[in-house]
């Protein structure tokens, strides 16, 4: 963990209300895993006080003559982001990270990886494809990624452009049907996972709303799947100090922020 100022390189608007951070972080890019997240201070005064937690979306230029940079991809829901959206390049930010635990994506991979994002839930997912895909490219294993993106509307979709470009195939569920499915995106992935015959060598990887998430937890104990989940709680801290993001499981509470913000939904209690 590092607490570090880092130069803003870039931060764009890219629909409605999202935008993304390009910080130049070569410390934090260099340590950071998929899953992960870092908490930073968006402000030099009071309002807001406490620091606020970013999935690290995509990890960029790590080498010789290329400094480290992170992205972060987040949405103006209040005070705090409303902040962000403002800084300009060249501006600097306070971040304490990389912070908590991650996906395990153990090797050899499991060669049919379902990857199911809801509405911001594709922040950390992107990072985790690209690191897959790394696997994919040395040969270290071989696999067949599968993504499903859910929104309430086609003007919601996030990132199904960036996953793409990573050569995997992409289903998108639209509450609203203006793209893809009509429905929830974890009725697309029972309507997948009913359909396939690849479910037993399949491992789901799974960020977004609580519902949703509990939802994949009920789809992979059905089908007897293996299931990472990235949970998402209001959190004060970021470092497991306020004990503020406990969630309950079958070894007791955990701190998100600490023993997760992943964790593997056979030990959760949703």
């Amino acid at each position: 963990m590092l607490c570090v100022k880092v130069k803003i390189i870039s931060n764009k608007k890219i629909s409605q209300k999202y935008f993304k951070i390009g910080l130049e972080a070569p410390a934090i890019a260099k340590e950071a895993l998929p899953g992960q997240f870092i908490m930073a201070r968006l402000n030099n005064g009071y309002e807001p006080l406490l620091r606020r937690p970013f999935s690290i979306h995509r990890v960029k230029g790590q080498g010789l003559r290329v400094k480290g940079e992170i992205e972060i991809l987040y949405e103006v829901v209040g005070e705090g982001t409303e902040i962000l959206s403002q800084k300009k390049y060249g501006e600097y930010l306070d971040i304490i990270g990389p912070l908590g635990k991650g996906f395990d994506y153990p090797l050899p991979l499991t060669p049919y990886p379902l990857l199911v994002a809801g509405g911001m839930g594709v922040a950390p997912l992107v990072f985790l494809a690209e690191e897959i895909k790394k696997c994919q490219s040395v040969k270290v294993s071989k696999c067949q990624t599968l993504v499903l993106i859910g929104a309430r509307t086609e003007n919601q979709i996030l990132c199904e452009k960036e996953f793409k470009n990573l050569g995997y195939n992409v289903k998108i569920a639209t509450d609203d049907g203006s793209h893809g499915f009509k429905g929830r995106v974890t009725e697309l992935l029972e309507k997948h996972l009913r359909s396939t015959k690849h479910e037993a060598r399949s491992t789901i990887y799974a960020c977004g709303p609580k519902p949703m998430l509990k939802e994949v937890a009920k789809i992979s104990f059905e089908h007897k799947i293996p299931a990472q989940i990235s949970l998402e709680e209001y959190m004060a801290c970021g470092i497991g100090a306020c004990l503020g993001c406990a969630v309950e499981t079958k070894s007791g509470y955990q701190r998100v922020c600490r023993e997760g913000p992943v964790f593997d939904t056979k030990e959760l209690l949703l």
